[in-house]
């Protein structure tokens, strides 16, 4: 009788686990499909969904509003998604909104992000379809790290042949580096430049004295004064009307 018993109530508490778990799968699966909420429908086409599965999330403003519901080819570059969208956010989803597909994270599953559309636009309705844009593929993305890489490869190997006909005395600038005789020249250039300009100073300042353009001089001089004191007058005026 005591046997009996214990099976009874191991059979009742079997029993009553497993519905509170089939329970708690229902409620969890209608919640991810929003059986339980008031939803609305909108649909997208895509040329390639990367791998968006149904069930996967639809975004709104960073939070979960929705789920793939049904992806259908309709042509060889266009793909049908039908989306479930909890009507809460429905009334902030503008016409003129788009969809993207991105990922949760860096490896995690494909997501449906919508943006935000301008107030003008006026909202969704029940039904409308989405505009969208299409995923970059990670295929497209190392192409182009690979072409950027090689090209990185070729300016790099062309710089260390410049380099290398530097160091060796090769080309006009490895010449002007390596060869002391070039330097030791434009060294002398440049003091004969200073000694040029010293001697060119030196002439004005005696054509100054020269009595046959003396008068040319003090012209200069005396229009220079004259231009300095007009300048000062006109300050002085201003200062005045202040």
């Amino acid at each position: 009788m005591e046997k009996s018993n214990n099976f009874k109530f191991r059979l009742g508490l079997f029993v009553i686990t497993g519905l509170a778990l089939f329970a708690a799968a229902i409620f969890f699966i209608g919640k991810q499909q929003h059986l339980f909420n008031t939803t609305f429908r909108l649909s997208t086409t895509f040329g390639n969904i990367s791998g968006l599965q149904v069930g996967n999330n639809i975004r709104f403003s960073g939070i979960n509003v929705g789920t793939v519901d049904k992806v259908e080819i309709l042509t060889d570059t266009s793909v049908l998604v039908e989306m479930i969208i909890d009507q809460a956010p429905r009334k902030f989803i503008k016409k003129d909104s788009y969809a993207t597909i991105g990922t949760e994270g860096l490896m995690g599953d494909k997501v449906i992000t919508i943006t935000q559309g301008s107030a003008a636009a006026g909202s969704i309705e029940d039904g409308d379809r989405l505009q969208s844009s299409d995923p970059i593929e990670t295929d497209d993305i190392i192409a182009s790290l690979k072409i950027s890489g090689e090209n990185a490869e070729i300016v790099t190997g062309q710089l260390a042949e410049i380099l290398y006909k530097i160091n060796n005395g090769e080309g006009t600038l490895g010449r002007l580096i390596s060869d002391t005789t070039i330097a030791t020249n434009l060294q002398q250039t440049i003091a004969n430049l200073k000694q040029g300009s010293k001697g060119l100073n030196q002439n004005m300042e005696a054509a100054k004295h020269n009595v046959l353009l003396r008068g040319y001089f003090r012209k200069k001089k005396k229009e220079a004064e004259q231009k300095k004191q007009e300048s000062l007058e006109k300050s002085q005026e201003k200062d005045t009307t202040k």
